[in-house]
């Protein structure tokens, strides 16, 4: 389709909520039609796509809004759904209200899995799901050294699950991912022993 007919899809959506006695807001369209943009690629530049969006909040936005990610992923909630629901239905966001009031959902439709690998100290609050993708390492499966024959690479593939393992106190996750090629391979310890050999995709 072409932006000019998703946009008229669009409005013929909106009529139709209208029709049926269940007519969107004029900021449930105004977010919906952005979302539609930023698909297009149409709202954000290259530049700005590659700048890492956390960077521009102030420490103490930053703070809280990190604080807020792992609450929301504690309560096995995904966070930039919880927000947007509370856009489209006009909730308070509570501490990270700013973010609709001084960032907007360009910023929002900006933040990736990955640009939170930069606070190190938050990586692994971030939870895995069945369904993401991520990249592994090959040093998963061999031994890789810097100055030896088989050099550190990265491998795309997808988690089909995400198993949380209890053994008396301790506790550990392992996952399985399946490759492109159809290959599946398990990670054991993917937070505790293995963080090192897998990451976010980076774009």
């Amino acid at each position: 389709m072409t932006p000019d007919e998703i946009e008229a899809s669009m409005l013929a959506a909106f009529n139709d909520c209208d029709a049926a006695s269940c007519p969107l807001t004029d900021m449930q369209k105004e977010i919906l039609l952005q979302v539609v943009e930023q698909i297009q690629g149409n709202s954000t530049s290259r530049a700005s796509a590659m700048a890492n969006p956390l960077d521009e909040l102030t420490p103490e936005e930053l703070e809280a809004f990190l604080q807020f990610v792992k609450d929301e992923e504690q309560r096995n909630r995904t966070w930039k759904v919880q927000l947007l629901n509370d856009w489209l239905l006009q909730n308070d966001s509570g501490t990270v209200q700013f973010i609709r009031q001084r960032y907007g959902l360009q910023w929002l439709n900006r933040v990736e899995s990955y640009h939170f690998d930069k606070y190190s100290y938050f990586e692994d609050a971030l939870k895995l799901r069945v369904g993401d993708r991520i990249e592994v390492s090959n040093a998963l499966w061999e031994w890789v050294q810097e100055d030896g024959p088989c050099k550190r690479e990265w491998f795309p593939c997808i988690a089909i699950k995400v198993e949380e393992i209890s053994n008396g106190d301790d506790t550990s996750t392992n996952c399985v991912v399946r490759f492109f090629n159809g290959a599946e391979y398990e990670i054991q310890g993917i937070y505790e022993w293995n963080r090192y050999n897998w990451r976010w995709p980076q774009k």
